[in-house]
């Protein structure tokens, strides 16, 4: 009798575990998997390892305090190069053997819309994209959840800046020669028609190069006050120290945000004369909240790694990653996610205020200058 009784409790235990080991792999029990593919090597390593970093740190923390709903955050990311061809071999990868919930913190232009098709058929989240192309402002693609302000909006802001404050009307261009850098020059054409002014002068430099020569000839004749800067930031460095050098002295240079503000600073021993930044986020020298969480846990995990304001901006995008997966529970699935993700509190970050419209959380821009080893913020729109 005993021995029977045996047998039936050890077969209700089987049908359980069973069951529950069903469960795990329906409702993703055990972990919860984003994937990334960014540039990891070459001469846009540094953005690359600045936003592993800044997500990194957060989702350490989360993980050391029992995860999201007692799920781990396993953050996977591979290296592209900045390659578009890379890239797709790596969103292959990332889909159809990690198994990834989610695609996160995926960087630069050109990359990203090679993989465009494949984001839109798989329906698979795609969540904080380092770059601010008016292609993934779709309203018609919703498994698209942009973080930044888009490139539109930075350069408007600029350009509006330096036509207000400075009276300025003479504006160049200098831009990569691919979908990134025609993205700037189009939001240049743009908010110079909406002052009634035209493209002095433009330069261009091919990817993952730093032949920049040609483009610092092509710009001077035209005597610009203002040199709009849409690029990374080894050549983007050094075509301000070969402007520097000659006619080009006293323009205004102003790189965008994906110039990687803090690298370039680097390239340019902290020489930030006649050098002004849009940015998506707040300085990161801010005394705020948010600011200290994220020096703190910057020193916690990273000890001794400065902070920079692409670490800063990867840091809060994955906050709200974890923000919007902890408010669904055990059954963590892509549609109830992003339908969370759009409809967070605007005070999710803070101080620094979200709400989602134009396929975006953040809807600011942050005109800057590097003055005493900080970034300063001179205005913010809107």
């Amino acid at each position: 009798m005993a021995k029977k009784s045996y047998m039936v409790i050890s077969f209700v235990m089987l049908i359980s575990m069973l069951f529950y080991l069903l469960m795990d792999k329906r409702l993703g029990i055990k972990e919860i998997k984003l994937g990334a593919s960014l540039p990891l090597s070459g001469i846009n390593q540094n953005l690359g390892d600045e936003v592993v970093i800044g997500s990194d740190i957060y989702f350490k923390y989360v993980n050391s305090n029992g995860g999201v709903n007692n799920k781990k955050i396993n953050f996977i990311y591979y290296d592209d190069k900045y390659e578009p061809e890379i890239t797709l071999t790596n969103i292959n990868r990332l889909i159809n053997k990690d198994k990834v919930f989610a695609l996160f913190d995926f960087v630069g232009t050109p990359t990203v819309k090679k993989v465009l098709p494949i984001i839109e058929k798989k329906g698979i989240p795609f969540i904080s994209p380092y770059t601010g192309a008016s292609f993934l402002r779709n309203p018609d693609i919703k498994n698209i959840v942009n973080f930044r302000s888009s490139y539109k909006e930075e350069i408007d802001a600029l350009v509006g800046y330096l036509v207000k404050t400075q009276k300025l009307s003479k504006f160049s261009i200098f831009y990569q020669n691919d979908d990134y850098g025609k993205e700037g020059y189009i939001a240049l054409l743009s908010a110079l028609k909406k002052r009634a002014l035209t493209l002095q002068s433009e330069g261009t430099y091919k990817r993952n190069t730093l032949f920049i020569k040609q483009a610092i000839y092509d710009i001077k004749s035209n005597k610009p006050e203002a040199i709009i800067l849409v690029g990374a930031y080894k050549p983007t460095a050094r075509f301000i120290k070969k402007a520097r050098q000659g006619i080009l002295k006293d323009s205004i240079f102003c790189p965008i945000s994906f110039v990687n503000a803090d690298a370039l600073m680097s390239e340019l021993n902290n020489n930030g004369r006649n050098i002004l930044f849009s940015q998506v986020v707040p300085s990161y020298s801010d005394n705020t909240k948010i600011t200290k969480e994220y020096k703190e846990m910057l020193h916690l995990y990273y000890p001794g790694h400065k902070p920079t304001l692409a670490s800063f901006e990867s840091f809060l995008s994955a906050k709200v990653m974890v923000k919007a997966l902890s408010g669904l529970g055990a059954n963590i699935n892509p549609k109830d996610f992003l339908h969370k993700i759009k409809n967070l509190p605007n005070d999710t970050l803070g101080s620094i205020k979200i709400n989602y419209k134009n396929s975006q959380l953040l809807n600011r821009v942050y005109i800057s200058k590097f003055e005493n080893n900080k970034f300063k913020v001179l205005a913010s729109k809107p």
